[in-house]
Formats: C-alpha cells, sequence, structure tokens
C-alpha cells in the first residue's frame, strides 16, 4: 500500500524530532528515491538543526564519486545491493561529518528489473559509522511512484528505530 503524503509528513516529523532531541544531524545518500527523503526532512523550518544535506547519487559514477562506493562492490554486486549502501552510508559520514547517515539504492520501474533483482526491490542502510551501519532489503509493489513512497516512509522509519536503539 502506498504512503501517503500525510504518512510521510508525520514520519518526517517524528524522525525530526528524534534528531533534535539526541543533538544528531542527518545526511542522505538516495539513489532510487531522488531526494525525497531529504525533501520530507526539509520540509519543515528549521530543518537545517537537524539535516546536513543531501546526496542524490543516481548513476553509478555519481556513487563512486561522491560517496567513494568501489568498483569491486559495484562490478560484483550492482548498484542494489547491500555492500554498495553499506559504502554509500560510509561515504555520505566521511564526506559530510553528518552524525547520521541513510542510504538508499534500489529498483522503482517500471522497467530495469531482472529475475534476481525485481522492480520493488530496494536496499536501505543507516548507521553513525562503519561498525554501526545496519542493512536490510525490502521488496514493495506498485507502480514507480507506488515504490518510492513505500521506500521513503520506510527510511524514515528505519532511522528512527535505529536512533532508539543508539
Amino acid at each position: 500500500m502506498p504512503a501517503s503524503d500525510h504518512e510521510l509528513e508525520r514520519a518526517g516529523n517524528q524522525l525530526a524530532e528524534q534528531l533534535l532531541a539526541t543533538g544528531h544531524t542527518l545526511v542522505t545518500a538516495e539513489s532510487c528515491t531522488g531526494g525525497w527523503v531529504a525533501k520530507v526532512l526539509t520540509d519543515r523550518a528549521g530543518s537545517s538543526a537537524y539535516v546536513v544535506g543531501g546526496l542524490v547519487t543516481y548513476s553509478n559514477d555519481a556513487k563512486q564519486r561522491l560517496l567513494g562506493v568501489t568498483d569491486a562492490s559495484l562490478d560484483n554486486h550492482g548498484a542494489v545491493s547491500e555492500p554498495v549502501v553499506r559504502e554509500m552510508v560510509a561515504g555520505a559520514l566521511a564526506t559530510t561529518g553528518a552524525g547520521v547517515a541513510v542510504a538508499i539504492s534500489g529498483v522503482a520501474g517500471p522497467g530495469g528489473g531482472s529475475e534476481e533483482k525485481p522492480v520493488g526491490m530496494v536496499w536501505f542502510a543507516w548507521g553513525s559509522s562503519v561498525k554501526t551501519t545496519e542493512a536490510v532489503v525490502r521488496h514493495f509493489s506498485g507502480d514507480r511512484d507506488q515504490v518510492r513512497r513505500q521506500a521513503v516512509l520506510f527510511a524514515l522509519q528505519g532511522v528512527s528505530e535505529f536512533l532508539v536503539g543508539a
């Protein structure tokens, strides 16, 4: 079921309040969501207190140049993979100095999927260091917009849960 604007706003507000309460700052490293997580978080006035920035690294070249994703990870696993989202988190933290990073890479569709990596498959990672980074894959259904909305909501909720345990 697609995430509504209201659900995204609510999840963004919850994460914003957690970031403010804990003093953490966040950076996003987004591929298939195209900066949507950063957009939700910066819809609130004063968001510069908790959002350092957002990197939209849609192409493999951008993932490599801006986040330091390795040729080996891309060649051996592809952009939609656990090693790549983990490297995206590490690179976003190193590049910006933020306290927490979230990374997203997936197949939003309608094309681009394969048997191994079908449309709707999205990898996520979040963490405050290489050692604390958590990664998870999810499979969403629906059209491109629905997959992306579900991915944005899952990312916001995932970082929120991560902060509870941090």
